[in-house]
């Protein structure tokens, strides 16, 4: 009986004793997630309060009506396609009778071992449209074939005897504005780059994997990128929805014997950095097509799987916040260096948030235990508590913030769906953030950038304008 008590109160001991380790584990991992929350979170307040800041000032104003161009001229579309037999077809269908009264012409880039992608492009021939096919199997990089398509513009432009004014570029899968090209003709006569807000479509069918891209794009292109503007730091280019002056476009080419940049995976982010580098001036502009309508933007549908997602982001994140620290390092002047460090701040936040949710996994096994067993959980220390206090209330304006963005866009079902959904954006961001790194990793001195997609899909219904 003696040996059983024995027995039993080591037992005992030994319980407290890894019940004492994981909870020095636990309080370690959440001052660190603490911490960087705080460090995150003070960054996104700044830039909310920017925001109002200029909203109140009347510098995010809008005119009354869409600008319209003193000297219009042509403007080249540039449609760079791998494998997208499934949305091309559809896509420059809507184009090109979106585009029917701008002066312009398509110009779309396929490979010659893609001959569906180059039957759809044919079926969907039309007097502007330019099918160009590469010489070199594909896929290469997106911005190689970009390359492809300027030089046979500059061909053009030599045999025709014509200039473009400027170059769009648009995504196989997007669905185009019909007052896109006035208001790009209009404001490159300003600008060496016009960007245009990026609207995802909503997926009745991936309400949260696909739905959390709404809530991203509503947070980046309803505000945070006009306020990089309005500080002055480079505006980067989403690849799609945007514009850049043929000037432009050939001084990147003086400077780097192409305007697109084939090593790189995010070949449209670097556009706007390189450009800004150069002194090109750019413009983030988001303004409604008439009185009570929605704005002029590009719209389509984002990954609706989470393996699709967790790909895409992780290709994003490898070329701006892995890559891009290596490709263009850190210049230009507090403004430009700050939106620097919050496009490369990613993967941090990614170790972040995997940081806290182990903090959560361990406090919630240990409150268990503490009902159990008897076991007493010590109290957290004052500077903790007030850690994760004050990020308590930085969360609840964040996700106010989105909600309220999400709203404006989409109305207010969607503004609730972005609630919950920041978890399904956490658990991509972390899944994504393992999978840069070892394509990073992996990827380094390996040579230009291979052509990451994912598959996509045109709407059956287009979107009202």
């Amino acid at each position: 009986m003696i040996f059983a008590e024995s027995d039993s109160g080591d037992v005992m001991g030994a319980a407290e004793t890894v019940l004492a380790l994981l909870d020095a584990v636990m309080r370690e991992t959440a001052l660190f997630a603490a911490c960087g929350f705080l460090v995150l979170g003070l960054g996104d307040l700044v830039i909310d309060l920017l925001w109002i800041g200029l909203r109140l000032g009347g510098r995010l104003g809008l005119p009354p009506d869409l600008p319209v161009a003193e000297r219009p001229g042509r403007l080249a579309i540039f449609i760079p396609a791998w494998d997208e037999e499934a949305v091309i077809g559809n896509m420059l269908a809507h184009a090109q009778a979106a585009f029917a009264a701008a002066d312009h012409l398509l110009y779309v880039g396929c490979y010659p071992n893609d001959p569906v992608t180059i039957a759809a492009v044919r079926a969907a021939a039309g007097p502007r449209l330019r099918l160009v096919v590469g010489p070199a199997p594909g896929p290469t990089s997106k911005a190689d074939c970009l390359n492809r398509l300027w030089e046979r513009m500059i061909e053009d432009e030599a045999a025709d005897g014509f200039k473009v004014k400027a170059v769009v570029l648009h995504d196989a899968e997007d669905v185009v504005h019909s007052a896109e090209l006035g208001l790009f003709d209009a404001l490159i006569e300003t600008f060496d780059l016009v960007q245009l807000p990026v609207l995802p479509l909503a997926d009745p069918g991936s309400r949260f994997v696909g739905g959390h891209y709404i809530d991203e794009f509503s947070d980046a292109h309803g505000k945070e990128l006009a306020v990089r503007a309005a500080i002055g730091a480079s505006l980067p280019s989403a690849g799609v929805g945007c514009a850049v002056s043929r000037a432009a476009l050939a001084a990147l080419a003086e400077a780097r014997g192409a305007p697109f940049d084939p090593d790189s995976l995010t070949e449209d982010y670097e556009l706007g950095l390189r450009l800004k580098a150069l002194g090109r001036s750019a413009a983030f502009v988001r303004l409604p097509a008439g009185p009570g309508r929605p704005v002029v933007a590009t719209r389509e549908y984002f990954p609706a799987t989470l393996a699709a997602a967790v790909a895409q982001k992780a290709r994003w994140m490898t070329g701006i916040a892995l890559a891009g620290w290596d490709r263009l390092g850190w210049s230009g002047g507090l403004a430009e260096r700050w939106m620097r460090l919050r496009d490369r701040q990613s993967p941090l936040a990614a170790l972040v948030l995997a940081a806290a949710y182990l903090a959560l996994l361990l406090w919630t096994g240990l409150a268990v235990a503490q009902l159990a067993t008897g076991w007493a959980m010590p109290p957290f220390t004052p500077a903790l508590s007030l850690l994760i206090a004050v990020n308590s209330g930085l969360l609840l304006w964040r996700l106010a913030m989105r909600s309220g963005f999400v709203a404006a866009s989409y109305g207010w079902r969607e503004g609730l769906r972005a609630l919950p959904r920041a978890v399904t954006g956490n658990v991509v961001a972390m899944m994504a953030a393992r999978r840069a790194l070892g394509r990073y990793l992996s990827s380094r001195g390996a040579g230009r950038a291979a052509w990451d997609k994912t598959a996509h899909n045109f709407p059956r219904q287009l979107p009202a304008e």
